[in-house]
């Protein structure tokens, strides 16, 4: 049997654990806080994420040493910017064979890399052993079985086709991509237009000021993942527009949530609280993102104002009149 860790314990690790499990993969889950692993390992349940949503039976520990022992699928699930370093105390416990599945979406502030190449840099691993999962995948959505579709992407297709197998379910199926870079840009991307649909809904705005949000996004994400190597194809499909419009339109989109208090009139502080503690990973990727894009002479302007709403104290109002303000041209 094929045997997977999952390292994190949030919202999107608990569901892909439960997806893991339910495919028929031997599942082990690490947790930060040893009560969390208690709680899934005896009641099934994680206490901070999905409290509400019984599990399958999955094994779970505080310790990585236990997690990682003989996984051959190896499963990152924690926020963008600790990843480096998380991995950093990991990598000796990874077997060298092991599958290296991302589930984060984002890019590292400083470095500009994404996280596949943070994994890459890390570990040493090359670029065959590593595979990123994106798609239209809400974890509330996937954890309660809701049919989804998602797209699994590794350089190895052999690789790509084993993963598929070992996570596909009656409710959540997986395609097959060798695009790895269009897979991370779109799911790194997707997070900043969503804050910023979240701030047009949050201002009282309607339905077709959110579709020009994401139309226009979506051209952003398309310019800049041309200019770093990705296949236009990608971002059309389901790590692309399928994720887009889902995390641009849910409420269960943290992203989405937190623009939304925002442009309500929230502080900072407030949107934070809103989200429960939960990381809105767009307020940290729309300045590395807007980095990337001008490494690569590629004009971002959703992405430059919700950098500027939520680093530079821009009010949601300016941001608005600034964009609408912009020189009338050609689609």
């Amino acid at each position: 049997m094929t045997t997977a860790a999952v390292l994190g314990a949030g919202s999107w690790g608990t569901a892909f654990a439960k997806v893991l499990a339910d495919a028929g993969t031997d599942v082990t889950m690490w947790a930060r806080r040893p009560e969390v692993a208690e709680s899934l390992s005896t009641h099934h349940r994680n206490p901070d994420y999905l409290s509400d949503i019984p599990l399958p039976p999955i094994a779970a520990t505080h310790d990585p040493a236990v997690a990682l022992a003989g996984a051959d699928i190896v499963v990152l699930a924690v926020p963008s910017q600790s990843l480096r370093t998380n991995l950093t105390a990991w990598k000796g416990l990874i077997a060298p064979e092991a599958t290296l599945v991302s589930l984060i979406k984002g890019v590292e502030t400083g470095t500009l890399l994404r996280m596949s190449e943070v994994i890459g840099e890390v570990t040493g691993a090359a670029p065959e052993r590593i595979a990123v999962l994106s798609g239209p995948n809400l974890a509330r959505e996937v954890a309660t079985c809701q049919p989804t579709a998602t797209v699994i992407a590794c350089a190895d297709n052999e690789r790509g086709v084993a993963l598929q197998h070992a996570i596909a379910t009656g409710y959540f199926r997986p395609y097959t991509n060798t695009d790895v870079i269009g897979c991370e840009i779109g799911g790194a991307c997707k997070n900043v237009i969503a804050l910023a649909c979240g701030i047009a809904s949050g201002m009282g705005l309607g339905d077709n000021s959110i579709a020009s949000l994401i139309t226009r996004g979506l051209a952003e994400i398309i310019r800049l993942g041309v200019a770093v190597g990705a296949e236009p194809a990608t971002l059309a499909g389901l790590a692309g527009v399928g994720d887009l419009v889902a995390t641009c339109n849910s409420s269960l989109s943290r992203n989405r949530s937190f623009g939304h208090v925002l442009g309500a009139g929230g502080s900072m502080e407030v949107a934070q609280q809103a989200t429960h503690g939960q990381v809105a990973e767009g307020v940290k990727s729309c300045t590395s993102v807007r980095a990337l894009a001008v490494r690569h002479d590629v004009e971002m302007p959703l992405t430059n104002a919700v950098h500027q709403v939520c680093h530079e104290g821009l009010s949601v109002r300016e941001a608005v009149g600034n964009l609408l303000g912009r020189r009338i041209k050609p689609e």
